[in-house]
């Protein structure tokens, strides 16, 4: 099981919970911030810390962002497990549902 950032991230990327990991497992997408379903360790640390309430236990995801699972871990394709978000920095690539969207969460 894993920790998922869902729609409410998407083209806001606030990083409260990137400072609060104490793992490094989350990473930062042109549009969004990614969960490594790896890396995680389950902590939850980032859950209430995040301000746009975009973060979820894997089991808890509403109806809604249940696709944004698949997005959270199809954006590792690709990078495999760097073994830290702080080493790779932010990566210029969104997983496919998030690249399709328009504009989010502006305004």
């Amino acid at each position: 099981m894993t920790y998922v950032i869902s729609q409410p991230c998407v083209d806001v990327k606030d990083k409260a919970c990137v400072d609060e990991c104490p793992v490094d497992c989350i990473y930062e997408g042109k549009r969004m911030l990614y969960i490594h379903p790896d890396e995680c360790v389950d902590c939850g640390a980032c859950e209430p810390v995040c301000p746009v309430e975009a973060i979820f236990y894997e089991d808890d995801v509403p109806a809604e962002h249940k696709d944004y699972y698949d997005a959270n871990v199809t954006f590792f394709d690709d990078l495999g497990s760097p073994g830290g978000a702080s080493k790779t920095g932010a990566i210029d690539k969104d997983a496919a549902l998030i690249e399709a969207l328009p504009p989010q969460n502006q305004g």
